[in-house]
């Protein structure tokens, strides 16, 4: 184990499966060099320390990953035929970063995630039902990406468009990703360009006549004389809290309900939990798969002056990654971190949604349908195995991480 190279990290098997790697290069180096001007962060205090430095770990890293790995010529024609990539929360800084986040704080709030509980059971409880109809079936297809696929288009409006917000949602996790063959890159550049008319057209609508939904709160948004958000900043916005707002809670929920079957004690003390009405026990669950599973893997930060992180000079103009997954298993900050442990004291002082001002804005609406569907699926079904013969296999991806598919079989309970 101790032999993996520092370069091996872009080795697609070493992405899909990375833990190997980060108990290699952990106790050596938490901040591992990959190449020229590349570095990756692992260890948890030190990913703190970068979100929180926002003056030299830049979150502006979009162009110079544009530069670094140029669009193709027939890519470029494609995305020509939409509207350009605006930098508004992910990929900006203060104070372009403050403005976008003020407006969309004020649409996506604690008090329009409650006011969608009933709905969010509703759309869990129909689910299960369906699966129990059968007794089987595809996690992942089944209820990990219908549940926070409706619930995201139906705030972002586009509760009648399912299929397509998981096929655009895709498009743009793989060009992030940035591990596709050339005929899938152009695929997805016609996504992109599908999108963005598709919403604009929307756009319009809201601005015709208000509706109850987030984007056309993001359309009438103003705070402190600010002025409204344009089509292309709220193009830009809607494709990330579309992605956000649903890719990584249906990895986070397939991977918890994994490890829940990997582990039956665990999964003992969940039931026990939900069978009680223990909504602390299952809050702090879902706190324990965001940390053990991590589906935002890392995030980029660019280098605006040379640096020192963790003793190891990064020159400026480098990229880092943080790695938030390694993080996340560090044993300085969580002893025994690859064991799945639910009722872990400080589970909820993980980087799944990283941290500061980036963290993710769609966190609340991801912890609450994680809570709901853990809650109804542990008093509604029983006896969770793995399909006979499956062996759970993660697509690489260089920031996401989840399952493709999670076959199993199950019973209702009586």
């Amino acid at each position: 184990m101790n032999d993996i190279a520092a370069g091996s990290f872009f080795d697609p098997q070493v992405i899909a499966d990375p833990f190997d790697y980060y108990r290699a290069w952990l106790p050596k180096s938490p901040v591992v060099p990959l190449s020229e001007g590349m570095f990756l962060v692992l260890s948890y205090d030190l990913c703190v320390q970068a979100t929180g430095a926002v003056d030299i770990f830049s979150n502006d890293f979009q162009a110079t990953l544009s530069g670094a790995m140029a669009e193709d010529g027939d890519v470029a024609a494609i995305l020509a035929e939409g509207w350009p990539q605006v930098d508004t929360l992910l990929t900006a800084d203060p104070p372009v970063h403050t403005r976008f986040r003020k407006l969309v704080n004020l649409a996506f709030s604690m008090k329009r995630v409650a006011a969608i509980e009933e709905d969010m059971r509703r759309v869990v409880v129909g689910l299960i039902d369906a699966m129990a109809e059968k007794g089987e079936g595809d996690f992942v297809r089944d209820f990990g990406i219908p549940l926070p696929v409706a619930m995201i288009a139906g705030q972002i409006g586009m509760e009648n468009d399912l299929d397509r917000v998981k096929r655009w949602s895709d498009a743009f996790v793989d060009r992030l990703g940035r591990m596709i063959p050339k005929e899938r890159e152009l695929e997805c550049a016609r996504e992109v360009v599908e999108f963005q008319h598709h919403v604009k057209a929307k756009i319009d609508e809201r601005r015709a006549r208000r509706t109850d939904d987030l984007l056309s709160d993001l359309v009438h948004a103003e705070v402190d004389g600010e002025r409204p958000l344009e089509d292309a900043e709220i193009l830009s916005i809607m494709q990330q809290l579309m992605v956000a707002g649903n890719e990584t809670t249906t990895s986070a929920l397939a991977g918890g309900l994994l490890q829940l079957i990997e582990n039956p004690d665990q999964m003992a003390k969940a039931v026990a939990a939900a069978d009680a009405g223990d909504e602390r026990t299952i809050l702090n669950l879902v706190e324990e798969v965001l940390r053990i599973e991590s589906p935002t893997a890392g995030m980029w930060r660019r280098v605006l002056t040379d640096t020192q992180l963790g003793g190891v000079a990064i020159p400026k103009g480098a990229m880092v990654q943080l790695r938030y997954a390694a993080a996340n298993r560090d044993p300085a900050r969580y002893p025994d971190p690859d064991r799945f442990d639910i009722e872990r004291a400080n589970a909820r002082s993980h980087l799944a949604f990283g941290k500061g001002i980036h963290m993710c804005i769609g966190n609340m609406l991801s912890r609450k349908e994680m809570a709901v569907a853990y809650s109804e699926l542990l008093t509604r079904l029983t006896d969770f195995r793995l399909a006979d013969g499956h062996t759970p296999s993660w697509p690489p991806n260089m920031l996401l991480r989840g399952l493709a598919t999670l076959p199993i079989t199950f019973r209702r309970r009586a």
